[in-house]
């Protein structure tokens, strides 16, 4: 209660950066590369969570049971987070800007399987392996667009990247409109066509940053996966990145099964989330630059707590579930931010291959949101049981980021998590 208090009390005393201040911030980096990793990122989170915005059509065009839904959504979430830390790793020696542009030549080819050959439940499972090129971007595009930014900076840099989150509101919102319009399958083809934009922005106004060392060796790049700062990042990261893409892929499904909405009313309520998620990413970042990222953690790990095990409690209510979850999106968004400030303070020199690796870990705990909420529903005859499970999981990544910060603030942070002065 007393740190709660004094939670708020910080909040209120720190100001929102100005407009000046945020020339300055933008005049200190590359605003044109910035720009293009958001809008890159946007993109790859939209195709990313298709599946999952367009479930409910899906489940009646295949005739799906609950477990099987939840099995298809955690697909792309899965093979997203396993391809991402060799994106990463491909990324720091053909470029950052190289290894995008290579990604969304994948990207459409999956898009182009998705509306040519999918048919069955199996080609939809195989069409998720393919979307998970898309979810493999994260570590890329947030190092490509924070790498010619100081470190007093990054944190913001990352958050603004990272809020193209905002893409799974924005595939919630027209993916189900446009496969009531036009058919489910269509969507793919008409997603492959709005490649076309982020790809001519990514090579006429991104350059590769200078901020890491490319004839570092491969075992230097690696180093995290050996340190128990990277498992306990990614732990945290499964609870806050994986609680919102899995949470998100797992929402229309819920909305439209629980409480009887349409279609696409489930999409624009998850819309709502997802926005609320990408948002407050930024904000993450920025107080996290400020305050610390492991005080904003702390916060929003167990914010994070209590709203999933009254969602679940409040399964009658179509309001109060609402409320809820626009609660729990703002905590996962805020930590999502708060932990990539904290990544290139930890890992400077590797901040690309450490985030993918963090974020591929890390993203796994998302995989396992809609199999547990499909087994739960499935077997128990209630969703109660995969919110409880979640909330635990966000309680164990809190203790354990607590007796760990001891001595992450006496090596490489200043007390609460920020970064230390040169």
């Amino acid at each position: 209660m007393l740190f709660a208090l004094q939670w708020c009390i910080d909040i209120l005393t720190i100001r929102a950066p100005s407009m000046a201040a945020f020339r300055t911030f933008l005049k200190a980096g590359h605003a044109p590369t910035l720009f293009a990793a958001f809008l890159y990122f946007t993109y790859c989170c939209g195709v990313w969570v298709t599946n999952g915005a367009m479930a409910p059509f899906i489940k009646e065009s295949l005739q799906l049971s609950p477990a099987q839904v939840g099995f298809m959504l955690s697909v792309p979430i899965f093979a997203g987070a396993i391809m991402r830390f060799p994106l990463g790793v491909i990324a720091q020696y053909i470029g950052r800007k190289n290894a995008t542009l290579v990604e969304m030549g994948g990207i459409a080819i999956a898009l182009g399987f998705g509306y040519f050959f999918v048919e069955s439940f199996n080609d939809l499972l195989a069409m998720g392996v393919l979307l998970g090129i898309a979810g493999a971007s994260f570590g890329v595009a947030l190092s490509l667009g924070s790498g010619s930014f100081p470190a007093r900076y990054k944190g913001l840099a990352m958050g603004l990247v990272g809020a193209g989150n905002v893409g799974t509101s924005i595939s919630a919102l027209l993916a189900p409109q446009l496969a009531m319009a036009y058919g489910w399958k269509t969507v793919y083809g008409i997603a492959a066509l709005g490649l076309i934009v982020p790809v001519l922005v990514m090579i006429v106004f991104a350059q590769e940053p200078d901020d890491v060392d490319n004839h570092a060796k491969f075992k230097d790049h690696i180093a995290c996966l050996f340190e128990k700062d990277g498992w306990a990042f990614s732990i945290i990261y499964a609870v806050t990145f994986g609680g919102f893409i899995g949470l998100i892929t797992f929402l229309p499904s819920y909305y439209y099964d629980q409480f009887g909405v349409s279609k696409v009313q489930a999409g624009q309520l998850t819309m709502l989330a997802a926005f609320m998620g990408a948002a407050t990413r930024i904000f993450g970042g920025w107080i996290s630059d400020h305050w610390g990222g492991i005080n904003t953690l702390t916060a929003v790990l167990g914010i994070i707590s209590v709203t999933l095990v009254l969602c679940g409690l409040a399964g009658d209510s179509l309001v109060a579930t609402t409320l809820l979850l626009l609660v729990c999106f703002a905590a996962l968004g805020a930590g999502n931010g708060a932990l990539f400030q904290l990544v290139p303070l930890r890992w400077p020199m590797s901040t690309a291959v450490a985030g993918s690796m963090i974020g591929e870990i890390g993203a796994l705990g998302g995989g396992l949101v809609p199999n547990v909420m499909g087994l739960s529903k499935q077997y128990a005859g209630t969703y109660l049981w995969g919110f409880v499970l979640f909330a635990l999981l966000a309680l164990g990544a809190l203790t354990m980021m607590r007796s760990m910060q001891i001595r992450w603030t006496r090596t490489w942070a200043e007390k609460g998590g920020r970064a230390r002065s040169a």
